[in-house]
């Protein structure tokens, strides 16, 4: 070896440690930048998901004939009944007569972007008398098929 591989090790040793001094200094502001950098990245997205899916009741009364053909000229008017989960709808008119008795009936519902978001059970026979679920409560009050929530569904249902 050569003399100037111990001056070289000293060197490095010298430089290892004064960055490491001045990375110690500086690593407080990195560490609340990161803390700020993960809580914004949690809350921001949690913050558009609840907004982009917060549901009224003019919307869900709107996704009833657009899910389905047989409720268009309805009318239907919606109260909540669980916030973003489930609503209480009566229709202005009968839907169509192509169902005898439609107490018990189930049908879809579709948002404004033609997707399935939902659906509903009527309770009366005449079919003006509705419950409606949005999102998984809709499959688990069995409405729809889990493989159905959120499908493309570009015009309402027929039959």
């Amino acid at each position: 070896m050569t003399e100037l591989s111990p001056r070289l090790a000293q060197l490095g040793n010298a430089l290892e440690a004064a960055a490491t001094a001045d990375l110690a200094g500086a690593r407080r502001p990195r560490r609340r930048l990161a803390l700020i950098a993960i809580a914004a990245a949690i809350l921001i997205p949690g913050v558009a998901f609840a907004a982009e899916h917060f549901i009224s009741n003019p919307e869900v009364a709107a996704s009833m004939p657009a899910g389905t053909l047989a409720l268009a000229g309805t009318e239907p008017t919606c109260t909540t009944v669980k916030a973003e989960v489930e609503f209480h709808c009566l229709l202005a008119k009968p839907p169509a007569p192509e169902v005898a008795d439609w107490q018990g009936t189930v049908e879809p519902t579709v948002d404004a972007s033609k997707h399935v978001n939902g659906g509903c059970r009527s309770l009366s026979s005449k079919g003006t008398e509705w419950e409606c679920y949005i999102g998984q409560a809709a499959v688990d009050q069995q409405i729809i098929g889990d493989q159905l929530l959120g499908q493309y569904a570009p015009a309402p249902g027929v039959g």
